[in-house]
């Protein structure tokens, strides 16, 4: 018997949205076997999607904590795209839109949100409730930054992707 929700409509295996806001377009998947998902846990979903640009926030802010660590995801992430002998320099420096002189700082700070892939079965505290991917200049770069929170919107996982 399939679940139905207000935000999400018929809950199946999968579902995906374009959401706008400033001026980013950003893919929302949410992927559910339907047995396994509760009420809660889609209800805490849409909220999620609702509060977007809150938690994108946040999450950016999480990044920048991260400069002063090194070895971290977030900073293998900025010394691969912010070598200056990389092929798609130029692109990666036209993709900053922002010159406070903290160069790193900047770049996170330009980072594109691309997608966000909500699992709502995985609903326990420290559990990937949801994935948040990044990419500056995406369509010239393949490397991701993909941060993982749980339900309540602690990060339990940072990760590069390349």
């Amino acid at each position: 018997m399939a679940t139905e929700h207000d935000y999400f409509g018929i809950v199946g295996d999968y579902w995906s949205e374009m959401i706008e806001y400033g001026d980013q377009r950003v893919e929302v998947v949410l992927e559910a076997e339907d047995e396994m998902v509760s009420g809660a846990s889609l209800d805490a979903a849409a909220v999620l999607v609702g509060e977007l640009e809150l938690v994108d926030d946040e999450l950016r802010s999480a990044f920048v904590s991260q400069l002063d660590s090194g070895g971290t995801p977030v900073m293998r992430f900025l010394d691969v795209l912010l070598d200056p002998e990389l092929e798609q320099a130029e692109e990666i420096d036209a993709a900053i839109g922002r010159d406070s002189g903290d160069r790193q700082v900047d770049a996170l700070r330009s980072l594109s949100l691309l997608r966000v892939d909500l699992r709502p079965e995985a609903d326990g505290p420290g559990e990937p409730f949801a994935e948040f991917e990044y990419a500056l200049a995406p369509d010239d770069t393949d490397e991701r930054l993909i941060a993982a929170i749980d339900t309540g919107r602690e990060v339990v996982d940072v990760r590069f992707e390349g």
